[in-house]
């Protein structure tokens, strides 16, 4: 049961190729769902590597997490997931108020940090979202790969990682301090810390059904575009440029 769970936490982002959360799906679904990315948009030096990646991926997801999640969405009722996402949404509200304070955005790490108090005090640890209605609006998390891109680190390469997804050379490397910066880790209990990241992927890939049929074309080509768009936005904290006139305007990950 453990090893189930160790695989489990490591297939997080395999489907989730936008890295979207609970918390976020509406907005990936209006910002990539409307239409086919294009695939002459971004520069793919590793493409090779990268789709046999995908490829391993999508067949470890196919026959081992999907069917996981759809059995997970089969035995638990909507109003049980919904309190699952706002928990561990609640929860990254930690790393989140970090990455603020480290990128200088002092008013989203209060906003986070806000969030996080309220949520968890009122809202019952997390299960309910009290914090939006007192003006506190859930915002798109913040990470360490975000907050290199704020210090001005180029992306690098896109790449697919094996089990672990969609990336890029930056945001790889952020991976162990976004790892080591969520609670989940400080679990001791191994056997509850698997448990809880277990029900953490399952989760977010339940969340993920109704985004793939968004899904057009050429696979790899939709998944990494989405992805890059979306950490973009992300860096940008949605303020998105016109992409007619200019290169430039493809933002500082463009060029991968």
């Amino acid at each position: 049961m453990k090893k189930l769970f160790k695989i489990s936490a490591l297939s997080l982002l395999l489907a989730a190729s936008t890295q979207v959360l609970a918390q976020d799906q509406t907005t990936q679904a209006d910002t990539f769902g409307q239409d086919e990315p294009q695939s002459s948009q971004f520069a793919d030096p590793w493409e090779g590597f990268n789709r046999s990646m995908f490829n391993f991926n999508t067949n470890a997801d196919r026959y081992f997490l999907k069917p996981f999640a759809k059995a997970y969405v089969k035995v638990t009722p909507a109003f049980f997931r919904r309190g699952v996402n706002n928990v561990f949404s609640n929860v990254m509200e930690v790393p989140s108020a970090l990455n603020g304070v480290l990128q200088g955005n002092f008013k989203g790490a209060a906003q986070d940090t806000g969030r996080l108090l309220v949520n968890t005090t009122l809202g019952l640890c997390g299960v309910l979202d009290v914090a939006q209605y007192m003006g506190l609006k859930a915002r798109e998390g913040e990470d360490f790969g975000q907050t290199l891109a704020v210090w001005g680190v180029s992306s690098g390469p896109y790449v697919v990682l094996p089990i672990l997804g969609p990336s890029t050379l930056r945001d790889s490397l952020a991976t162990p301090v976004d790892w080591y910066t969520d609670p989940k880790t400080y679990i001791d209990h191994i056997p509850t810390r698997n448990t809880v990241r277990g029900t953490s992927v399952l989760n977010t890939r339940a969340n993920l059904f109704p985004l793939e049929k968004s899904i057009t074309g050429d696979k790899y080509i939709f998944m990494r575009d989405a992805y890059l768009q979306n950490r973009d936005f992300l860096i940008k904290n949605g303020e998105v440029e016109d992409s007619f006139g200019s290169d430039a305007s493809l933002g500082e990950d463009s060029g991968y």
